[in-house]
């Protein structure tokens, strides 16, 4: 069974829309594309070539994937560690609007999306990447399709925007796999699913029959 591993940009309180620049996604009149620029250090791009270093396949949302084809296939290989990876990689497409793909190696999702998303983890080849692509997460979370999350918290509130947890997230609890702080204050944090939250009570627990009883007989003897 192929992984399907989810990585994510975060600020502290959950936005994951248009980390990368200005005009990624405006959506909702977001002002603040680019908030993580002033947080890119060597240490948090080692860690990127680390978990883009291995062969992989991307999963993307309409969205998503227009932005990449807009970018990553004009970007000069030699001197972006990322670009050939990500114009190389096989690229799946999850969309209700997009009909043709042009960008090389893509292929739309269609027809039962989330029982082909299965029967693409179950074929042999390469850890499946999610990169941005919100509402696509909401729904592979939803179908318990994601294995992996791999997130960069950034020492940042913005308040508004897109968050990798919004409404109707379906309850799950994680297990740490590695965590690391950049210079610059990052959190780098990956978890694995870990199946459903368990609860418990910190609470004074009420006390027993005998233990009523063993206090009844010492206030009666005083």
């Amino acid at each position: 069974m192929r992984k399907l591993i989810v990585l994510s940009f975060i600020s502290l309180d959950g936005v994951m829309q248009a980390p990368g620049g200005p005009e990624e996604d405006r959506t909702g009149g977001f002002k603040y594309g680019g908030w993580m620029f002033g947080y890119s250090d060597d240490f948090l791009l080692k860690v990127m070539v680390k978990q883009m270093g291995k062969p992989f396949d991307l999963l993307l949302g309409r969205k998503t994937y227009e932005i990449f084809a807009a970018y990553w296939p004009k970007v000069n290989t030699s001197e972006n560690p990322f670009a050939t990876r990500i114009n190389n990689a096989k690229k799946y497409v999850v969309s209700r609007t997009l009909t043709k793909l042009d960008w090389n190696n893509s292929q739309l999702i269609e027809g039962d999306v989330w029982n082909e998303i299965k029967k693409i983890k179950e074929q042999d080849g390469p850890e499946i990447q999610v990169h941005g692509s919100g509402n696509l997460i909401q729904m592979l979370l939803k179908y318990d399709l994601v294995d992996e999350l791999w997130l960069k918290v950034f020492p940042i509130t913005l308040g508004v925007g897109k968050r990798l947890f919004a409404e109707g997230t379906i309850p799950s609890g994680f297990k740490l796999l590695e965590s690391e702080l950049s210079p610059s204050g990052v959190i780098i944090a990956s978890y694995e699913c870990a199946g459903e939250v368990e609860t418990g009570s910190f609470g004074l627990d009420a006390p027993s029959e005998a233990e009523l009883a063993r206090r009844k007989r010492l206030k009666e003897k005083r």
